[in-house]
């Protein structure tokens, strides 16, 4: 019978949860970006009482069973940890979305390093962008090898992952990414292959400093690199490599995202527009995967 109870119990513990985690998630997928600039506009806001909120909103783990609270506060909910990320980089980040000051930089890429447990910086093996902080907007998808189109681009191949039928009216670019195409054949595409041109993103390699006078061993640098990528309004982050130059300056935006990306980050309102942190990962073995990635 007490074997029957401690069952019941998990089981009404681990709907409660989901539950709950569904609840932040709709509230913040709805509401993060008035909370943030809420407490952007009031500096002296205390962050801690929107995290005791959330805290405090969480299951009522102690009802259900002597072991449960203990179970619940081990599983560390996602959402709770993203509350106190947005509330630090809220009160490190401008107001206004402009280049950030080295100062700057320096405080954002300890507490990218801090929560994701990647080793990141705005500055790598003497080299940087032209910002690490501005505007991205939507991309399409690009071609992966000679032939591909968007009536191929959705069936996976040998050995890949899924059917992204859901990014399909993004539709295609109509040149080649800066890089070329990604495999020399469909029957020769990996699935590394396949997620570098679904976690993409396009920067602007063109203002890098000291681009024009070393062009070759800066493209040589550029091609595929690994970025952390996160939306400081609801926490939520993606490694994406660089898979092409862009955007133009006159367009107001400062990179670009892969419908995969844009869509994960939660960039896709009707404006197709948002700020965003990206940073580079150091990675020379090639451990870190491509996709999204959660707060360790």
């Amino acid at each position: 019978m007490a074997q029957r109870d401690k069952h019941i119990y998990k089981e009404l513990r681990d709907k409660w949860i989901k539950k709950h985690k569904d609840l932040q998630e709709a509230f913040w997928a709805k509401h993060g970006d008035i909370i943030h600039d809420f407490i952007n506009n009031t500096r002296n806001f205390a962050v801690g009482s929107v995290s005791g909120l959330m805290i405090l909103s969480s299951p009522a783990v102690g009802l259900l069973s002597p072991t449960s609270s203990l179970a619940v506060k081990e599983e560390k909910l996602p959402m709770e940890r993203k509350v106190f990320l947005i509330g630090d980089l809220s009160n490190v980040l401008p107001q206004e979305v402009r280049e950030l000051t080295e100062d700057e930089e320096k405080k954002v890429a300890e507490i990218l390093i801090r929560d994701f447990g990647l080793k990141v910086s705005a500055t790598l093996d003497g080299k940087r962008l032209n910002r690490s902080y501005g505007y991205i907007g939507a991309e399409q998808h690009l071609a992966r090898y000679r032939g591909d189109t968007m009536a191929t681009h959705f069936i996976p191949p040998a050995g890949g992952s899924d059917n992204f039928v859901k990014h399909y009216s993004s539709g295609m670019a109509p040149g080649l990414g800066a890089w070329g195409y990604f495999a020399n054949s469909q029957n020769e595409m990996t699935e590394q292959d396949l997620l570098r041109e679904k976690y993409y993103i396009a920067v602007q390699t063109f203002l890098a400093p000291g681009f024009y006078e070393n062009v070759r061993e800066y493209i040589t640098f550029f091609k595929f690199r690994k970025m952390l990528v996160v939306n400081p309004h609801n926490g939520r982050a993606v490694v994406a490599i660089i898979g092409d130059a862009g955007p133009a300056e006159w367009t107001g935006k400062h990179l670009g995202g892969s419908p995969e990306v844009m869509k994960y980050l939660e960039r896709v309102d009707g404006a197709q527009k948002g700020p965003v942190l990206y940073f580079f990962i150091d990675d020379p073995q090639d451990q870190v995967p491509l996709g999204p990635i959660d707060i360790k």
